[in-house]
Order: C-alpha cells, then sequence, then structure tokens
C-alpha cells in the first residue's frame, strides 16, 4: 500500500488510503494542547469540573471494588486499565471543546444529543476497547503468579513481578493508545465509521512518533499524579486531559474531506 505525502509549505501532510490526512507537528506541541486545554476549562469551569468529578467517583468506585473483591494484580491491572477505558469516558469532554471553538456556550444536553447520533460507531469502539481491558485483567490475574508468596521476599522478587506486570501492561496501553488517540474525536466530529477513525489514529501516531511519546508520557505523568493523590487531583486532570486531547486532534489531523456532523 503506497503512502502519498503531500507538502503544503508550512506544514507536512501524510496520507494513506481510506484515512484523513495527517499533519506533521513540532515535538513540543502537547505543550500547546495542555495550554489550550487550560484555557477550556478557564472558559467553561462548571461544566469540566462537574464532568471530573464524576469521572473521579466512578474511578473511585472500580478502584474500591477491585481493592475489596481482587488481588494485587487485578488491582494494577484496574490502574493500566483505567488508560484503557479514559478516552470513551472522555468523549464529553471533546463535546465541551467542540462547542467552546464554535464560541458557544458549553451545556451536557448538547453533548448527550451529540453523543447519541453516532452511538454506534462509538458502541464499536467501546467494544473493541472492553476487550482489550478484560484481556489484560485475565492478563494481570496470570501475572499474580510472580508476586512473592513468601514474607520474607527480596527485593528482586517483587521487582520481577512489578517488572513483568509493567511490561505487559505498557503493550496494552501502547496498543489502546495508539487506536484511540484520535479516533473517538474524529468520530465525534465527522461522519466518518469507527474503522476509519482508528486507522487514522494508528496512522497519525505513527507519523508524528516523537511528539506522541512525550504525549504518553504527559498523560501518564497526570493519571499517577491523580493516584497519588487518592484520586481527588482527577478531578481536575482528567478534564484538562479530555479538553487538551480535542486540540491535539485538531492540531494533527485534517478530516475536512468528511462532513460534519450536525449541530444545534
Amino acid at each position: 500500500m503506497s503512502e502519498q505525502v503531500a507538502d503544503t509549505g508550512d506544514t507536512e501532510e501524510k496520507l494513506l488510503p481510506f484515512t484523513a490526512k495527517v499533519n506533521v507537528v513540532p515535538f513540543d506541541a502537547p505543550i500547546k494542547w495542555i495550554k489550550l486545554g487550560i484555557q477550556d476549562m478557564k472558559t467553561a469551569p462548571a461544566v469540566s469540573l462537574t464532568y471530573g468529578l464524576a469521572l473521579t467517583l466512578l474511578s473511585l468506585a472500580l478502584g474500591y471494588a477491585f481493592y475489596k473483591f481482587g488481588t494485587l494484580g487485578l488491582y494494577l491491572g484496574m490502574a493500566t486499565g483505567f488508560l484503557l477505558i479514559g478516552p470513551v469516558l472522555a468523549i464529553g469532554l471533546y463535546s465541551f471543546s467542540n462547542q467552546i471553538e464554535q464560541g458557544r456556550t458549553p451545556i451536557f444536553g448538547y453533548c448527550v444529543r451529540e453523543g447519541g447520533g453516532h452511538i454506534k460507531d462509538m458502541l464499536i469502539f467501546s467494544f473493541i476497547l472492553l476487550v482489550v481491558f478484560l484481556l489484560w485483567a485475565r492478563s494481570a490475574t496470570a501475572i499474580h503468579i510472580f508476586f512473592p508468596q513468601n514474607s520474607d521476599y527480596e527485593l528482586m522478587d517483587l521487582a520481577l513481578f512489578l517488572g513483568i506486570g509493567t511490561a505487559v501492561g505498557a503493550i496494552f496501553s501502547s496498543i489502546v493508545f495508539t487506536t484511540s488517540a484520535f479516533s473517538l474525536p474524529m468520530i465525534m466530529d465527522r461522519k466518518t465509521d469507527a474503522i476509519t477513525a482508528v486507522v487514522t489514529s494508528v496512522n497519525a501516531v505513527l507519523t508524528n512518533k516523537k511528539t506522541m511519546l512525550l504525549w504518553a508520557a504527559i498523560i501518564v505523568t497526570f493519571v499517577v499524579l491523580g493516584f497519588a493523590t487518592a484520586f481527588i487531583g482527577f478531578i481536575v486532570f482528567l478534564p484538562l486531559i479530555g479538553h487538551a486531547t480535542w486540540h491535539a486532534y485538531r492540531d494533527v489531523v485534517d478530516a475536512s474531506e468528511w462532513p460534519e456532523n450536525d449541530k444545534y
């Protein structure tokens, strides 16, 4: 499958068949996305923080369930799984940023209406993420056999367990990050199917490897800080990541060849 490259002067675009055009962005572009995300939160603090609070309460409920009924392996799986299902949970934040971009006051009602317009493709993508999450949860359970059983275990024994768990989690997270980095914002923004959106997302990530590696590191840092603050930090971090993801999509993907989803 041949790759077409179009040079537009200031911005180089890469185009693969059945995908939207993809821009090559600077390495430090994620810093700009975060700044734009902060600006969106300042523009609509009420809806952003309310959404963040709702997602945080959901995270607390999931965390308690894994802690109460699961094992350490499952708890670690939940931490990684949080990264897997995050893009779906942030769909409302993409809508808020889209409304702000159009000069409108963000409202929840439009977010729900907009999501209902392309529920089929979101369900397809969510099902894919669910399968990946269940596979990772199963893997996390299997990895638990490497956890030291004796109370007098050595540090190297624990390091082996954490190392294997981290490696497996990184594989699952990389796959999901690559497929979901831009696909859900594209589905919400344009009349496109889930497969086209996923292929576009993969192409966009592979075209901007170093930039997306920095973006992934920033997201992981926010997630770690969220867990370190007993989930309280997620009230701010989750909306920030969601808004910034919208701006990342607008910066990297040129989906103008697809018609827009219906607005107000």
